[in-house]
């Protein structure tokens, strides 16, 4: 499939979430976008790290807007599936502040990220720790994070803060369990996927948590249920992105194929390769030196057909996700869920 057909399916996607929704949620991933604008462009947010360090908040949140869509669509829908979105201008602004603490949160994770990982570009364009050093990466990703939680605790939810709180920490304990993984000879499949569920499917979690609790007729079991169909869609998005990383192409995922090998994360494709070659079963990830290893790995990755079963494994979360909906779901509401569980697949097809 060419770069273009691929980025077609991307566009297809949340297309077709946001015509589900309507006019409501092009205007509502619209409010988001206007309100985090002012939060990243005031002068003292921006101040600390942006004028001292030559870091604009504005434009570095502005490299993460494809998730964005990806955040406030599942808010959005979310909400729908829970019983509508909240009335009047206050219960919009609720839920446009609960997207935009999320992808606050999910934007301070990836500046935190980047200074471990040591990477120069994100994206096609520098990083904070490559501009700023990493005092200014640490400075400008706990700023994220603080403006994340000051923003929710506008909305005076409790039950918000919580399930946004939860799944911080989350994120927080994946990194740490990826830290003691790396290069390691014999992660499991399910350690693999406790990572996978820790540091990325939780904040899919609270986005779709979050989306419940804003609705107008919702309840926390609604929202729990919600959460845990998010979870599902989060991890079989994580499982994707690592197949992705071995099977590229560069211009779709912005970076070398076995970039995340070459770092020494153990991810899915690599487990299973290891289990069906006994030559990569042997392999010592702390070898790759270079690119060019790294891309010859990834082909003796592809050979054993270690790619096509993590696809399986990712497809049948999806599956699993969308047949775990329950019954408490109003009637007539899951399609917009549906539509977020097959755009995470489209993405990678």
């Amino acid at each position: 499939m060419s770069t273009v057909e691929i980025r077609a399916r991307n566009a297809d996607g949340v297309e077709g979430i946001l015509r589900h929704g309507g006019d409501g949620l092009r205007e509502r991933m619209a409010r988001t976008e206007t309100h985090l604008d002012a939060l990243t462009a005031g002068g003292n947010c921006s101040h600390p790290v942006g004028r001292s360090q030559g870091i604009d908040l504005k434009l570095l949140v502005t490299q993460f807007a494809r998730d964005r869509e990806r955040a406030v669509g599942i808010i959005g829908c979310a909400a729908e599936s829970a019983g509508g979105p909240p009335e009047g201008e206050e219960g919009e602004m609720r839920l446009v502040r609960a997207a935009v603490a999320v992808e606050l949160v999910h934007s301070a994770t990836l500046v935190h990220d980047d200074l471990i990982d040591g990477a120069a570009l994100r994206r096609g364009r520098p990083t904070v720790a490559s501009v700023g050093g990493r005092n200014a990466a640490v400075a400008t990703g706990d700023l994220l994070f603080s403006l994340a939680f000051g923003e929710l605790a506008r909305n005076r939810s409790l039950t918000q803060l919580h399930a946004l709180s939860e799944a911080s920490s989350a994120l927080a304990a994946g990194e740490l369990l990826q830290r003691e993984d790396v290069y390691a000879p014999n992660v499991s499949v399910e350690r693999y996927l406790r990572r996978c569920e820790l540091k990325t499917a939780a904040l899919f979690e609270a986005a779709c948590r979050l989306g419940a609790l804003t609705a107008v007729r919702s309840s926390s079991r609604l929202a729990r249920a919600l959460g845990a169909f998010a979870r599902r869609v989060g991890l079989a998005f994580q499982m994707l992105d690592d197949v992705l990383d071995v099977s590229g192409p560069v211009e779709r995922t912005g970076k070398p194929r076995g970039t995340d090998l070459l770092e020494g994360t153990v991810t899915l494709p690599l487990i299973l390769a290891r289990a069906r070659d006994p030559e990569l079963a042997a392999f010592d990830l702390a070898s790759l030196r270079t690119a060019r290893q790294a891309l010859e790995l990834c082909e003796r990755i592809a050979a054993t057909g270690a790619l096509q079963i993590a696809r399986e494994r990712a497809l049948a979360v999806v599956a699993e996700a969308k047949a775990a909906l329950p019954p408490i779901v109003p009637p007539g509401r899951s399609m917009p869920l549906y539509l977020v569980a097959d755009a995470v697949v489209e993405r990678y097809r």
